[in-house]
């Protein structure tokens, strides 16, 4: 009797073992900058397909308190990210992931839930800051209705819905000035199925990541369609983007070593998949050592870009593996040549004393043919701005006429300023979109700490449908992994941010 009972329970452990198809990937994307830097950026992807939405609250390879957060909040796409230093788009082109600096929570909303009223969503929206603010030991619960706004035109959904959705069911917010420290990449690891030493998680050293040009830390979770009679399936990314300066590496030489502080041990045991792919595709000056087994070409939007995959997988366990590439003696004075993205933006403010400025976001377009450009700006409740000193003004002095603008005025210590500009950006020239605002007296407990500093205004959102893949490397919106890319031929659709490089002085 007691052995029948015994067998009973292993045969349960056994079948529930089974319902966990799932998978796990780490991948490490390397692409020297024309600029002299060094961009790296890791991706860990766990793609869960489950049959009800009672089974994430059982995960097995997928971190438990995300699978959660994903059920009880009701959310089809959830984006966090954590960041500290601008993105230099103009010199290093455009990003895997774009990032806004400080943090920032985008979040979609299920539209087939009827409990999702828009009074609930408030709600809801609220309880996931907090809930996010603990997971992350960030300060994402100063995330209330006077930063938050419902982007109609600029933020498109990457999840799958067999229904339409409006933008009443998303929510985005930033907090421009929180700072990125080593207590948010200790919870943001613990998230991860791998230990700290194991695979690629073992080369993200704090001593390393916190001494870099750009460093980013970003969770990534939409739901998709599984296969035929699969259910659905959970789609979990996270992604540390970080850029080295060479000089500080010591010289035109570097080499993983150089850049963690150590080799690769190995892969994580638990990874279906891990490689590293290095983007060759302007790096003619330099000799890659060891010599890749496999090179393979991206075509997207009319550009070729060409990867060197490294397998870790196949590496002899044990030995450390250490990607270096050496500058040919013949190129030691040569710098690589590249043009400019085909879009991006600059942000500064205008004007004197400390009763009234203007804010200005110039857009350049580099391409032969004019681009649609939304922008949109969050601006904080204290910064009251003018609807009708808005100008589109290209450089000859003329204004140009914006093709759609929505516009919810803010109210004090209640709601932000919430402004979206659609216009037609004519071919190689720039647009300097500008507006009026002043400055008001807040009260002693108003200011943010460190009030020297000012009052950060959080980033400016620039989103066009790219008609070329000039200087672009990210992972197609219907893939998941760096190998999806090859598959992708198709035009892209891209969402940058810009970020406000002066703070407003109290």
């Amino acid at each position: 009797m007691l052995f029948w009972v015994f067998f009973v329970l292993i045969s349960a452990k056994l079948a529930s073992c089974a319902e966990y198809r799932d998978e796990f990937h780490e991948e490490l994307f390397i692409k020297p900058l024309v600029s002299g830097h060094i961009n790296t950026f890791f991706q860990f992807t766990t793609k869960w397909q489950y049959n009800n939405r009672e089974n994430l609250h059982h995960t097995h390879l997928a971190p438990r308190s995300l699978a959660e957060i994903f059920h009880v909040y009701s959310l089809r796409e959830l984006h966090v990210s954590l960041t500290n230093v601008l993105w230099r788009y103009e010199n290093w082109g455009y990003p895997v992931i774009d990032a806004a600096p400080g943090a920032e929570v985008l979040a979609w909303f299920d539209a087939q839930d009827v409990r999702n009223t828009p009074e609930k969503i408030d709600e809801q929206w609220k309880n996931l800051v907090a809930t996010l603010s603990g997971l992350l030991c960030a300060s994402l619960g100063f995330i209330d209705d006077t930063n938050t706004v419902q982007p109609h035109f600029t933020i498109r959904p990457q999840f799958y819905s067999s229904v339409q959705v409006n933008s009443s069911f998303v929510r985005y917010s930033t907090l421009p000035h929180e700072v990125v420290c080593t207590e948010n990449l200790t919870p943001w690891k613990k998230l991860l199925p791998c230990g700290h030493s194991e695979g690629f998680l073992s080369l993200l050293n704090s001593n390393h990541i916190y001494a870099t040009n750009y460093h980013s830390l970003g969770i990534h979770v939409r739901q998709l369609k599984g296969g035929k009679g699969s259910g659905e399936m959970l789609e979990i990314k996270q992604t540390v983007n970080l850029v080295y300066d060479q000089i500080l590496l010591g010289g035109q030489d570097w080499s993983v070593r150089k850049l963690f502080g150590q080799g690769l041990a190995g892969s994580c045991p638990l990874a279906e998949s891990s490689k590293i792919f290095l983007d060759m595709t302007h790096s003619q000056h330099l000799d890659f050592t060891p010599v890749p087994e496999a090179v393979q070409t991206s075509r997207r939007g009319g550009i070729d870009t060409i990867f060197a995959v490294y397998d870790i997988k196949k590496e002899v366990p044990g030995r450390m593996f250490n990607l270096a590439a050496i500058r040919k003696v013949e190129t030691k004075n040569i710098l690589p040549l590249s043009s400019p993205p085909p879009l991006y933006a600059r942000r500064y403010i205008l004007g004197i004393g400390q009763e009234r400025g203007r804010i200005v976001t110039k857009v350049t377009n580099t391409h032969w043919s004019e681009l649609n450009v939304i922008v949109q700006e969050n601006i904080p409740w204290f910064v009251p701005i003018y609807l009708h000193t808005l100008t589109l003004r290209l450089p000859s002095g003329q204004l140009i006429k914006p093709s759609a603008v929505k516009y919810i005025p803010g109210q004090q210590r209640r709601r932000a300023y919430h402004l979206e500009v659609a216009f037609k950006l004519p071919a190689r020239t720039s647009v300097e979109m500008s507006f009026h605002f002043d400055y008001i007296f807040l009260k002693w407990q108003e200011y943010p700490p460190d009030a020297n500093h000012g009052h950060y205004l959080g980033s400016a959102i620039v989103a066009a449908q790219l008609p070329v893949a000039r200087n672009f490397t990210g992972v197609p919106v219907d893939g998941s992994l760096f190998v999806d890319n090859y598959r992708a031929k198709m035009n892209i659709n891209v969402y940058r941010e810009i970020v406000l490089e002066e703070a407003l002085k109290p």
